[in-house]
């Protein structure tokens, strides 16, 4: 009979789930579980977008208490994106997703029941939450349980966004051609609500806790038995040392009791700085362009395909297409390129269809009217789109994982906010056209970013098994731990 690996910490966690080749069985079904999660997020955020419209017509909202419903979310995500990763460090990275999912589903039933804007607003609110809380712990976890070989897969989270809005404007297409009239607004918001409660039962039954966070905790009973219910792995938790002995790096990788958001500082030191910088600057970047060019697109679908809702409905999902494509060749992007370089071509692109655009915008024959913006949601979504979450989830060690992931996302989502309402002030006050030349900018900061920067996590050794990267206690993790003769494949590369 094969001798049980024997697990000391973290380390000997992470390089058992690394020499996995394939996800299979129980994983795979928990890998799509937290997936759709996200494919939720981008879904409750376009069922306001699709029926905005009627739901301003319905409601008489003026422009302001509009603009207030579209940015809730990703203010609120400013918040909750750190508050959420603070929580998935202090108790685990399930009970927040789970959490998301009630928030989500309260808030689909509120907006899609209101009668009135506050009412509208509040149900945006809990969505926020929701919205910040899961997108900070999910691509944590979803680095947690992927192999390094099949991290690349981390960036189909946004194949997966653009799927869910493709599939919110399809739904919002069948409602139309049933003739629901104005309410049109409340069966996509509410569809939210069903997927939320869906995902909540499916992820409370099936999920299971991430071993590599309970080996952070020196939890290692716990790790080994989640190491056999979701992968198979067939593990030991290692004896305590006797007294005296010399101590393997697992107390070393154990978060302190009493976690802090103040020690969210460590993300800004030592070999973090770079890391952080970089992840911040890909969010930041790929949400300002995304939401502000996000923000026209009805309105070049409208000039393309026609006047009228059924026509700029599918112009919407036409263009939604190309997201589809390039979030899901974006992870065999990262895999040949690497995120840092995948992403720099990303930003290269849109910033030449930026351009494009404010030169050319209105002067141009349809086709290239049309394959403009196209192309730029392509580039987008198959560079820097996917990229500024990828990559935050793989740059930190597993202590402080989702604390990266939430302080990238909050950053990312002052981009989210400042592209919906930054750049509909400059195009009131600029015109369209010079709008995009003056959007040119942030692709072209987040090029050069990449360019300075060169950390690339799929380049690199694994953070947790790197002893000159910082543990919360802002010491250098811990020398690498003598190989276990009895199972060599657990040294650390």
């Amino acid at each position: 009979m094969a001798q049980q690996q024997s697990v000391r910490g973290v380390k000997d966690v992470v390089a058992l789930i690394d020499r996995l080749g394939r996800i299979s069985g129980r994983a795979k079904v928990i890998w799509f579980l937290v997936f759709g999660g996200l494919f939720l997020d981008a879904y409750s955020n376009a069922a306001l977008g699709a029926g905005l419209a009627p739901m301003t017509k319905q409601m008489e909202l003026s422009s302001t208490q509009v603009s207030i419903l579209t940015a809730t979310a990703p203010a609120l995500a400013i918040l909750f994106n750190p508050i959420g990763g603070w929580l998935a460090t202090r108790i685990g990275r399930v009970p927040p997703l789970l959490m998301a999912k009630l928030f989500a589903l309260a808030g689909a039933v509120i907006a899609a029941t209101a009668d009135d804007f506050t009412v509208v607003w509040i149900g945006r609110v809990l969505v926020g939450v929701a919205y910040g809380v899961d997108f900070a712990v999910a691509m944590a976890l979803l680095a947690e349980y992927t192999p390094k070989s099949l991290r690349g897969r981390l960036n189909l989270w946004q194949g997966i966004w653009y799927i869910a809005t493709t599939g919110n404007l399809l739904l919002t297409l069948i409602c139309f051609k049933f003739d629901v009239g104005a309410d049109i607004w409340r069966w996509s918001v509410g569809s939210a609500g069903v997927i939320a409660l869906s995902l909540f039962l499916l992820q409370w039954a099936f999920l299971v806790e991430s071993p590599t966070w309970l080996a952070t905790k020196g939890r290692l009973e716990d790790a080994v038995r989640n190491l056999r219910r979701i992968y198979g792995i067939e593990a030991v938790a290692a004896k305590p040392a006797a007294a005296g002995a010399v101590h393997d790096d697992a107390d070393a990788d154990e978060v302190p009791p009493n976690v802090s958001m103040k020690q969210a500082g460590i993300l800004f030191r030592g070999k973090y700085l770079p890391r952080t910088l970089l992840s911040s600057a890909i969010s930041l970047g790929q949400s300002m362009q995304y939401f502000a060019v996000g923000w026209y697109l009805p309105v070049i679908s409208l000039a393309i395909f026609g006047n009228s809702f059924e026509k700029a409905t599918i112009g919407s999902m036409v263009f939604n297409a190309f997201g589809i494509v390039g979030g899901i060749l974006s992870a065999w992007f990262a895999r040949k390129l690497g995120l840092r370089v995948s992403s720099a071509i990303g930003f290269g692109g849109v910033f030449v269809m930026l351009v494009g655009m404010g030169l050319t915008f209105d002067r141009v024959p349809t086709w290239i009217a049309f394959i403009l913006p196209a192309m730029f949601i392509f580039c987008h979504s198959a560079g820097p789109g996917a990229n500024g979450k990828s990559i935050a989830a793989l740059s930190y060690r597993s202590e402080v994982r989702t604390l990266g992931t939430g302080v990238t996302g909050m950053i990312g989502s002052f981009g989210s906010v400042a592209g919906l309402y930054l750049f509909p002030q400059i195009k009131d006050g600029i015109g369209l056209d010079k709008t995009f030349l003056v959007l040119a900018i942030v692709p072209l900061l987040g090029l050069l970013t990449c360019l300075a920067i060169k950390w690339d996590p799929t380049r690199a050794i694994s953070p947790d098994e790197d002893p000159d990267v910082p543990t919360l206690t802002g010491q250098p993790g811990h020398p690498a731990a003598p190989a276990n003769p009895a199972n060599p494949a657990l040294v650390t590369r």
